[in-house]
C-alpha cells in the first residue's frame, strides 16, 4: 500500500515537472522543470526485483545531469553575451542548447545511454522513458530550431535506429532503437509545423503503449520467448505481431498514418533526398519487426501440445483485443471518418 502510494506521488511529480517545463516562459523555469522531472523519475526506476535497475538509474542520472549542466551553461552564456549581436556566436550557443536537449531525449548521435538504460527498466518504466520523458526536451527543442543541424540529426536518427536494432535479441533494446528511429520522423515533422510532430508523437505513444502492454502482460523480454508464445491462441499471437508491424509504419495499419503526413510535408518542402533516406532505412526497422514475427507467420512450424503461459485468459485479455484492434484498423477508421465529414 505504502509502496504504491509513493510511486503515485513520484509519478505526479514527474508529470508536474514536464508541465512546468512546457508552460514556462523562461529558460531557467524550463530548466527547473526538467530537474524536478529527473529527480522524480530516479526513484521510479529503482526495482528490487531487477538487478540492473541500480546501474540503469545511475547511467540515467549522470547523463541527464550532464545534459542539464550543458543546458544551463548555454542559457547563461546566451544571456551574458546577448548584447554582442554576433550571429555566428549566437548560432554556436543555439547548437549547444540543442545538443543538450537532444542528449536528454536520447536522440542519435547522443543515444549512447538510451538502450542500456532501457535494458535495466521494467516495461512500465520503459514506456515512460520512451514517451512522457521525451515531451519536455522536444518541446524546448522546437523553440530553437537550426535547420542545417536538424538535417544531420534526422539522418543520424534514422540510420542508428535502423541499423542498431539488427543484432539485438532483447525486446527492450529493440524498442529503444525503434524509438530513436521514430525520433528522426518527429524531427522531420518539427521542420514543418509544431502540430505535425505532436500528432506523430501522439500516435507513437498509443502504438508504444499497445505493444508494451502486450510485452508486460505476457512477461516477454527476449526474442526467443516469442517462438512458443500463444500456441493455443493464434488470435492473440497474430494480433500482437500485427500491432508490431503497425508500430513499424506498415500500411494499411494505423502506424502508417503519421508517416504518411510526414512524407506529404517533406514532398511539399522538396526534401526528396532526406525523404528517400528516411523511407529506405525505416524498411530496415520493419525487417527486425518481421524477424520477431517470423515464427508466427510461418504456415509450417512446430507447436507444442501444451502451453505454459495461460496469461491470455486473465482480465486483460479483452483490453489487449481492443488496443490491438485500434492499432491495426485505425487507419481505415480514420479514413471512414474523413469520408463522413
Amino acid at each position: 500500500m505504502f509502496k504504491n502510494s509513493y510511486k503515485l506521488l513520484f509519478l505526479i511529480t514527474l508529470m508536474s515537472g514536464s508541465l512546468i517545463t512546457i508552460s514556462s516562459t523562461s529558460w531557467f523555469g524550463a530548466w527547473m522543470g526538467l530537474e524536478i522531472n529527473l529527480l522524480s523519475f530516479i526513484p521510479l526506476m529503482m526495482n528490487t526485483n531487477n538487478l540492473f535497475s541500480s546501474e540503469a538509474s545511475l547511467k540515467y542520472f549522470l547523463t541527464q545531469a550532464l545534459a542539464s549542466s550543458i543546458l544551463l551553461f548555454g542559457v547563461i552564456l546566451y544571456f551574458s553575451l546577448s548584447n554582442w549581436n554576433n550571429f555566428q556566436l549566437n548560432n554556436y550557443i543555439n547548437l549547444l542548447i540543442s545538443s543538450s536537449l537532444l542528449l536528454k531525449s536520447g536522440t542519435a548521435p547522443f543515444h549512447f545511454w538510451f538502450p542500456s538504460v532501457m535494458e535495466g527498466l521494467t516495461w512500465m518504466n520503459s514506456l515512460i522513458l520512451m514517451t512522457w520523458q521525451k515531451i519536455a526536451p522536444l518541446m524546448l527543442l522546437s523553440y530553437c530550431l537550426n535547420f542545417n543541424f536538424l538535417f544531420i540529426i534526422i539522418i543520424t536518427c534514422v540510420l542508428m535506429g535502423s541499423l542498431g536494432g539488427l543484432n539485438q535479441t532483447s525486446l527492450r533494446k529493440l524498442m529503444a532503437f525503434s524509438s530513436i528511429n521514430h525520433l528522426g520522423w518527429m524531427m522531420a515533422g518539427m521542420m514543418n509545423s509544431e502540430n505535425l510532430w505532436m500528432t506523430y508523437f501522439l500516435f507513437y505513444c498509443f502504438l508504444s503503449f499497445s505493444i508494451v502492454f502486450f510485452f508486460y502482460n505476457f512477461k516477454l523480454f527476449n526474442i526467443n520467448q516469442m517462438f512458443n508464445l500463444f500456441n493455443s491462441n493464434s488470435v492473440m499471437k497474430f494480433l500482437m505481431f500485427l500491432t508490431l508491424l503497425s508500430l513499424g509504419g506498415l500500411p494499411p495499419f494505423m502506424g502508417f498514418l503519421p508517416k504518411w503526413l510526414i512524407i506529404e510535408s517533406l514532398i511539399n518542402l522538396n526534401m526528396f533526398f532526406v525523404l528517400t533516406i528516411m523511407v529506405t532505412f525505416t524498411l530496415v526497422t520493419l525487417f527486425f519487426y518481421i524477424r520477431i514475427c517470423y515464427s508466427a507467420f510461418l504456415l509450417n512450424h512446430n507447436e507444442n501440445n501444451w502451453n505454459l503461459n495461460e496469461n491470455y485468459l486473465n482480465k486483460n485479455y479483452f483490453f489487449c483485443l481492443i488496443i490491438s484492434f485500434f492499432s491495426i484498423s485505425g487507419l481505415m477508421i480514420i479514413n471512414m471518418l474523413f469520408w463522413l465529414l
